[in-house]
């Protein structure tokens, strides 16, 4: 539900949703923008869609959305742009005042359109530095190919005038044992030089071997620098290539395979005096285009910074408008034109906020005519509305995620506050482990107005939603610890001496037989002696099973006493006789027999065996119960009991539905013509009645239903008992874990008189406690106890099937862009 805002709620009752009541304005078209600016400001009114045959485009507003989309768009292309920048726009809370749309539209019109120039600009510069870097690269790379094959030419010519048996020339020496050559000419070649994605090159060079049928000479050298590539702006590998062709057409092929494949070409001259000269060209031009770039990032950093300095403020003024004109297109238009209607759900308490908005606005765009505000009468179901604080709010959604309340049902939310930590920390509870986990919880709550306005990972903002409900948990896993005398599964004299003593030195592998009572009963919880002891697992397993058996009749009865709330404030006569009574009746009648047994012999110390008493309850109920017999006139009381639980069955089962259909059949005779109240009441409640009284009424469906309902409830009397034996099990699951690491890890380590096993030791019992017990064993008992307030408890009487109040707040606007 929604939390509360500052003064914005009564006093909270969280038992039951807020009244709600359906709401009409008229407000005069002059004054709407800012009536429905300043009720989102209040944050209390659910506007109705009376427009709903409409589509988006044919409402009154869309040319205003439209419009507040596109400064959307424009915001968050600037907000992209900053974040690419590394520019930060401040949190600070500036003024709204004497910002008019119309001026900021224009304003990131104009913004824009600079920004885009300003990137254009850049990118081109851009592209023409990196070409120049790669034919910077091409020059040197290609030039010391050049170089070393002119040497070796030279080299050659040398051996050649030595022994004058050779014809070569200097023109042919880098084709090697390519050479190429005819008896009547010497064939002219060409070449091209460039580079190619690394990846590519060897597929690049078999390509064009084959397309020209080896009639080239490629050469490639490899980059040892990424370089950016001038067309995707990334960086790539890239080798630098140089291929000697024959011929046009060979010219022609090779040059659509290097637009294939990516390559980027350069022009490279032969003579070394050009490439001198090119080369000076080059570099002064990448100097020079390096000031430039420097100069025009540095422009449109500064562009950036001053819109980063109001872009909160227009960003949020943007985003209101937007949902303010989203409401305006909800409103319908009167017959004159000259007033919007408006309807919509609001809390009985927000009615004199809602008429001071509503004058407000009327007197600062100062209209003429006055808003008219009045209470319509429907019989359609209200919203549910629960006006929770930061406390209760994370409680609310427990219950929430199961099925939202109906208006003003019983709300299971107020109980679980104590029941669901409580729940908890009984299948949890060591008073060492709850007080990490306090620790771990006072972080996020001591810390919450920092947290609270970051964005924090999945888990992380999960737990920090969660913090009240783990604080709970944590001090009632402290209080059930004490109660079991666990501090990491080790017992503590706390609350004074045991109350026991050993008869002997083999105490702790005798039965109690071993141990004396020599002082008064221990104060408080379990008494540490039962630990380590040969009993002490029987002895806290019986105490913990009947711990479990009294919980989760206690809850369940509170739960069938909620549905008798539900029936009194609804006035449903019916279900407090055939279904809390019997419920009551039937559910006491055995388990809660079995709880008050529990509890006597706890009393009395009586060995009466209570799986004998309840088994032959019903095999065999006129029989003696002899040494199980816990007090005069049992007998008596479990056939009263018994013969009640089986008459509650048919109680709940036939009744009701006959009664239902003899209430149909009254409501409806003679009811022809009903006497009208005003036009539009009657309009309204015509609409109703023909959805809700006069709907047939089929007797095998409601009986079907009842009879559905009365086997659920027997079966899930016995089996809801027995689910929250869950309790004991997780329990006894926890403690025997604990122990282990205590025992065999930390006690362990600690017999080996080694510091270097005792520093490894305490490391796993850290890393075994904080990940099991810790980590995956909260996460357990969490959704056990949660399973126990959604099954068990809240199917006795919760219906959760009304719908949440989504009030329109300008306050609670999503951070996203939209």
């Amino acid at each position: 539900m929604a939390e509360a805002r500052g003064g914005c709620c009564p006093p909270m009752d969280l038992f039951r949703s807020e009244a709600m009541q359906l709401v009409q304005l008229i407000i005069p078209v002059e004054s709407a923008h800012r009536a429905v600016s300043y009720l989102g400001d209040v944050g209390l009114l659910q506007f109705k869609d009376l427009n709903v045959e409409k589509s988006p485009f044919q409402r009154a507003y869309a040319a205003q959305i439209k419009k507040c989309g596109e400064m959307a768009r424009k915001l968050h292309f600037f907000k992209e742009q900053m974040e690419k920048a590394g520019v930060i726009p401040p949190k600070k809370t500036v003024s709204q005042a004497d910002i008019d749309m119309d001026d900021l539209e224009v304003k990131l019109g104009d913004l824009e359109t600079e920004l885009v120039e300003i990137n254009a600009n850049n990118e081109k510069l851009q592209c023409s530095y990196n070409e120049l870097i790669e034919y910077k690269l091409v020059f040197h790379k290609v030039g010391e190919f050049f170089s070393s094959a002119l040497s070796h030419a030279t080299a050659q010519h040398r051996e050649m005038e030595s022994n004058p048996s050779g014809e070569e020339s200097l023109d042919t020496p880098l084709l090697q044992d390519q050479e190429i050559s005819t008896d009547s000419k010497q064939v002219k070649l060409g070449f091209l030089t460039g580079l190619v994605p690394k990846e590519k090159s060897l597929a690049f060079e078999r390509i064009i071997f084959r397309a020209t049928r080896g009639n080239v000479f490629i050469r490639q050298a490899a980059i040892e620098e990424p370089v950016i590539d001038p067309v995707s702006g990334e960086k790539t590998e890239k080798n630098v290539f140089v291929i000697f062709y024959s011929g046009e057409r060979a010219r022609i092929k090779i040059l659509k395979i290097c637009d294939a494949f990516g390559a980027n070409r350069y022009p490279f001259s032969e003579d070394i005096g050009k490439q001198t000269q090119m080369l000076t060209e080059v570099s002064g031009r990448i100097n020079e285009l390096k000031a430039t770039i420097d100069a025009g990032l540095r422009e449109r950093i500064n562009l950036l910074q001053t819109m980063a300095d109001q872009f909160e403020q227009w960003n949020t003024l943007v985003r209101k408008e937007k949902s303010i004109y989203h409401i305006l297109n909800m409103l319908s238009l009167d017959v004159t034109k000259k007033c919007l209607v408006a309807e919509g759900w609001s809390p009985v308490f927000a009615t004199k906020q809602i008429q001071e908005a509503l004058h407000r606005a009327e007197f600062d765009s100062s209209s003429q005519v006055g808003t008219i505000f009045q209470v319509l009468h429907t019989r359609e179901s209200p919203p549910t509305y629960f006006c929770t604080n930061k406390f209760t709010s994370a409680f609310q959604e427990i219950v929430d995620a199961y099925g939202v309340a109906k208006y003003q049902e019983a709300n299971p939310g107020v109980f679980t506050i104590v029941t669901f930590p409580f729940l908890f920390a009984v299948m949890f509870g060591d008073w060492g482990h709850g007080i990490c986990m306090l620790l771990a919880t006072l972080v996020f709550i001591i810390r919450e107005k920092k947290l609270s306005g970051q964005k924090l990972g999945d888990i992380t903002e999960m737990t920090f939603g969660g913090r009240y409900v783990i604080l709970m948990m944590a001090l009632f896993s402290i209080y059930t610890g004490l109660i079991y005398n666990e501090f990491f599964s080790v017992p503590f004299e706390l609350f004074g001496q045991s109350a026991y003593a050993c008869r002997d030195l083999s105490c702790r592998d005798a039965t109690t037989d071993g141990l004396i009572k020599v002082r008064s009963t221990y104060p408080f919880g379990v008494d540490p002696v039962w630990h380590g002891t040969r009993s002490e697992l029987p002895f806290l397993n019986s105490l913990k099973m009947k711990m479990s058996i009294l919980l989760g009749v206690a809850q369940m009865n509170l739960g069938i006493l909620l549905s008798y709330f539900n029936a009194t404030y609804f006035r449903n006569s019916l279900n407090v006789w055939f279904q809390f009574i019997p419920q009551m009746i039937f559910l006491n009648g055995l388990f809660g027999y079995l709880s008050l047994l529990i509890i006597v012999k706890w009393c009395t110390g009586s060995q009466a065996d209570l799986y004998h008493v309840m088994i032959y309850m019903f095999l065999s109920p006129t029989d003696e119960l002899g040494e199980n017999q816990l007090f005069p006139g049992q007998k008596t009381v479990q056939l009263v009991l018994l013969l009640l639980s089986l008459v509650s069955v048919p109680w709940m089962l036939l009744p009701k539905p006959f009664l239902l259909k003899m209430q149909h059949e009254n409501r409806h005779q003679g009811q022809s013509y009903t006497p009208l109240h005003s036009t539009e009441e009657s309009l309204q409640l015509e609409v109703n009645h023909h959805s809700h009284d006069h709907e047939e009424f089929e007797f095998s469906e409601v009986f079907v239903h009842q009879l559905i309902h009365t086997i659920e409830f027997v079966l899930g009397a016995v089996s809801n008992t027995a689910s929250y034996l869950r309790l004991w099990a997780l329990s006894l699951a926890h403690s025997e874990l604990s122990s282990v690491f205590y025992e065999k890890v930390l006690i362990l380590s600690w017999g080996f008189n080694n510091i270097i096993i005792l520093i490894v030791g305490i490391i796993i019992f850290i890393f075994a406690t904080v990940g099991v017990l810790l980590v995956m064993e909260t996460l357990s008992a969490f959704l056990h106890a949660l399973r126990l307030h959604w099954v068990e408890f809240q199917n006795k009487f919760y219906e959760g099937d009304g719908y949440k109040f989504h009030p329109f707040s300008l306050a609670s606007l999503d951070d996203e862009d939209e």
